[in-house]
């Protein structure tokens, strides 16, 4: 581990844009491919450069290993059912809220890191962390601009795909001592298993006729928001460390914001920047935690 440099900064910023491009690019694919098809294109593309890099660096993927029940169950928690959720989800809702919501996970982890983890427990200024980020949250549905009857359920299901994140990243503390790249790559394997017979028998994306700026955000969000980005996120992790990258969670819904604003236009009203503020030092706070137990 070094001490970060600029271009450290740099990289985090990137990492954060491409994952907070997924948002906006999600509600371009929604146009014309469905939740189970975007989730099943979004592991496709993105086990590629994930399972070129473990051949190049010659990592053994253990996919179909004796813990092949652990890569499979990852897969469904961690990636099959948040992807389709939060596909789901951005149909109705605009993207920069999504981005909102799910900036969630910095604070939930927190709350189910408590009861499930040794080294994760509550402490006031944590507490006082959550508290601030979910009220962020809960305030933000007050918006009855955005966040109206008919895409209600839309909002919660891209707060529970959230949390599926944080479930998926739980349970990945069970298989720790693995390479991170042989992690992903063999979860991303068993979500595409997943997915194919979903997807066929569901959706048959192949008997539509889709727009070529939905083709575009699908391949984008498997190639750069999942693949790219996770390789990224392995290099700031190996080279800054865990704190290091994750404040990547201040940025996100910030970039989330901008870019829905710019690309697609959408509203930015005072409820949503008043919620992005909350959320924003909610999760400073946690953090700020979590940096005290470690030094």
């Amino acid at each position: 581990m070094r001490q970060p440099i600029l271009i450290d900064y740099i990289l985090l910023t990137v990492l954060a844009v491409i994952w907070a491009s997924a948002f906006f690019n999600i509600k371009i694919a929604t146009y014309s491919f469905g939740p189970i098809t975007i989730a099943f294109l979004r592991v496709f593309f993105g086990a590629l450069p994930v399972l070129l890099l473990c051949f190049f660096k010659k990592i053994k993927v253990e996919a179909f290993s004796k813990d092949w029940h652990w890569f499979a169950m990852i897969g469904f928690i961690n990636l099959v059912a948040p992807f389709f959720l939060i596909a789901y989800g951005v149909k109705s809702v605009q993207s920069n809220l999504a981005a909102i919501l799910m900036s969630s996970t910095a604070l939930s982890s927190t709350v189910l890191g408590h009861f499930y983890t040794k080294n994760e427990r509550f402490d006031l200024t944590r507490t006082i962390g959550v508290l601030i980020g979910f009220s962020g949250i809960v305030y933000l549905f007050s918006d009855n601009l955005l966040i109206t009857e008919n895409n209600f359920t839309s909002a919660l299901l891209i707060l529970l795909g959230a949390t599926c994140y944080v479930i998926g990243g739980l349970l990945t503390l069970k298989i720790s001592k693995k390479k991170n790249e042989n992690v992903t790559g063999s979860i991303l394997i068993w979500a595409t298993i997943i997915l194919i017979p979903l997807v066929s028998l569901v959706e048959q994306p192949w008997n539509s006729t889709p727009r070529l700026d939905s083709t575009i955000s699908v391949i984008y969000l498997g190639l750069v928001s999942t693949g790219l980005a996770w390789l990224l996120r392995f290099k700031i992790l190996t080279t800054n460390g865990l704190i290091f990258q994750s404040q990547v969670s201040y940025l996100i819904p910030i970039f989330g914001v901008i870019l829905g604003y710019i690309f697609l236009d959408e509203i930015i009203t005072i409820k949503v920047l008043v919620s992005l503020f909350a959320v924003i030092i909610g999760i400073y706070f946690v953090k700020k935690a979590g940096i005290k137990k470690t030094t």
